[in-house]
């Protein structure tokens, strides 16, 4: 296998195993874990693989002063992200959920038009209409219901709450900073959020001891949307770059359509399925533009990632 081919096969392979999100969170749904609790295992169990992988390659975990505040406030609005997108597939399918999480690359489009004063272009316009006229077709899920305008906030606060994260942590006294190491402190930082919760609602669930399949599941979220995802991706822009990388991404909501549909017996009507297909479109078209791809694959998702003009701080 070429190193072409090779950079692709593991972009697809980081893309997919962040959509694996719905696999393991649902199953701990059902036996009646909170939001809450399993995103504060899934913290708790990413934080020490994260902090090896930071050690293996030589780093350290010093912090500057003046980076520690910061630090503090991009890993509450990633831990909100994560909290917002979880809660919403307790009211819509996971694979519309995730659909709709993907607009983020069109609201930091937005938001570096509007704060930064970046030039809106007619593609952009074009795409956002793509992407509203996605979201006009999925009004109504497959079974025929109305779309949860609960699930729907809760999948928008989500998604505006990332993006307002990535454009935060390139800009000041986090630009330079390593980034594997951001995304071990806005773990650590993040983690904070979930147990002030569960301490107040006292509605901590842990699995018992002989439901390991369990455990296994949260360990799952922790090992494969988060190394496997970032290790595959870093490798990916090393072999093909940032801008393909990034445009890998679309397969997040694609594997967990997939997921929905293969495992928990949600259903795609064709309508629904256009819809899908617009929004992925859509934002692709604006991942593609090229004035945001570094700041999307940098910090993509929950896990980070580094281009490749900047990988010698990986």
């Amino acid at each position: 296998m070429n190193s072409k081919a090779k950079g692709y096969l593991l972009g697809a392979v980081a893309a997919a195993s962040y959509g694996m999100n719905p696999l393991f969170a649902l199953p701990l749904y059902k036996v009646g874990m909170n939001p809450d609790s399993v995103l504060f295992y899934r913290y708790l169990f990413a934080i020490p693989l994260l902090g090896i992988m930071l050690k293996a390659r030589g780093r350290n975990f010093r912090l500057e002063r003046r980076q520690v505040f910061p630090l503090i406030v991009m890993g509450l609005l990633v831990a909100i992200s994560s909290l917002t997108l979880f809660e919403s597939y307790n009211y819509m399918d996971v694979g519309i959920a995730s659909t709709l999480l993907f607009v983020y690359p069109i609201m930091v489009t937005l938001i570096m038009a509007f704060v930064y004063k970046e030039k809106l272009t007619w593609q952009l316009a074009l795409c956002m209409v793509l992407a509203l006229s996605g979201i006009g077709l999925l009004y109504k899920g497959g079974d025929g219901a109305t779309l949860s305008l609960v699930g729907t906030a809760f999948v928008f606060a989500s998604s505006l709450s990332y993006a307002i994260y990535i454009v935060g942590v390139n800009q000041g006294s986090l630009k330079e900073v390593a980034t594997l190491k951001v995304t071990f402190y806005v773990l650590l930082f993040g983690v904070s959020l979930f147990v002030v919760r569960l301490w107040n609602s006292g509605e901590w669930h842990t699995p018992e001891a002989s439901q390991w399949y369990l455990w296994g599941n949260l360990l799952g979220l922790a090992v494969f949307p988060t190394a496997i995802s970032f290790l595959c991706t870093t490798s990916a822009i090393q072999y093909i770059g940032s801008t393909p990388t990034a445009i890998l991404g679309a397969l997040e909501p694609v594997t967990a359509v997939i997921i929905g549909v293969m495992v928990f017996g949600e259903t795609i009507t064709l309508r629904v399925f256009c819809g899908l297909v617009l929004i992925i479109v859509a934002v692709t078209f604006v991942v593609a533009g090229g004035n945001i791809t570094s700041h999307l694959v940098r910090f993509r998702k929950l896990f980070p990632r580094l281009p490749l003009h900047r990988k010698k701080h990986a």
